[in-house]
């Protein structure tokens, strides 16, 4: 019952914002205004969210990515300083969800992984983040399971979004597709562990510029 009205909050709260949408690309060229302030915004970095039982490859390759295109990328724990990936990796964090819980940053990720999604969705500090990161105008990403997150929020209504197969029923209101890496204006789901490098760029673009993806790319020997 408590786990039901703390998921009621959440999507009242992200019911009443309306989220900047300034057109929909499905690539890694800029949004328009990609670089805009919004003042609501209290930190110019990327949030990367980090809960026990995140997959590895879906966290630590977007990090990776957004620091070599020279992104401000601050690994946050949600269950503690340490946290431990689905298959054993254990990671040390740059702050707590605790110690962030009431910033607005440029951006936040959602890595997926089990039982690392439902670590995420079943903490309210974290649906209240994205929620005003949105509100912000930041960009939002999330991966595999991870959409569900966005969607039980409420914040993919109207919007094409995909996710891993058999978590679709949790894109509340979303146009569900099965592209591999989807943005529709400052929102980017993608499909499974094998695209994330594509997320991340996807991520990395609209905050950086296509010139600064291109050069990465072509330093880490990447063709497509």
């Amino acid at each position: 019952m408590r786990g039901d009205a703390a998921r009621l909050r959440h999507v009242l709260i992200c019911s009443l914002t309306e989220p900047l949408r300034s057109g929909r690309y499905y690539g890694a060229e800029p949004i328009s205004d990609p670089k805009g302030v919004n003042p609501m915004m209290t930190d110019s970095s990327v949030y990367v969210l980090f809960a026990d039982g995140f997959e590895e490859i879906e966290a630590v390759t977007p990090v990776d990515i957004l620091r070599r295109m020279e992104l401000d990328v601050v690994l946050v724990g949600v269950t503690g300083k340490q946290v431990r990936g689905a298959h054993g990796m254990e990671l040390t964090m740059d702050r707590t969800l605790n110690q962030l819980k009431n910033q607005t940053p440029a951006a936040v990720i959602l890595p997926g992984g089990m039982p690392g999604t439902r670590n995420l969705d079943a903490t309210r500090p974290v649906g209240e983040l994205v929620c005003r990161t949105a509100e912000s105008g930041g960009v939002v990403g999330a991966i595999c399971a991870a959409p569900m997150v966005l969607g039980r929020l409420g914040l993919l209504r109207g919007r094409r979004a995909t996710c891993f197969p058999g978590f679709e029923e949790h894109l509340l209101g979303a146009e569900k597709v099965s592209d591999r890496v989807v943005t529709d204006g400052r929102f980017v789901t993608a499909a499974r562990a094998r695209v994330a490098r594509l997320f991340a760029f996807a991520r990395g673009s609209p905050m950086k510029d296509s010139v600064s993806a291109a050069f990465v790319r072509r330093s880490m020997q990447f063709s497509d």
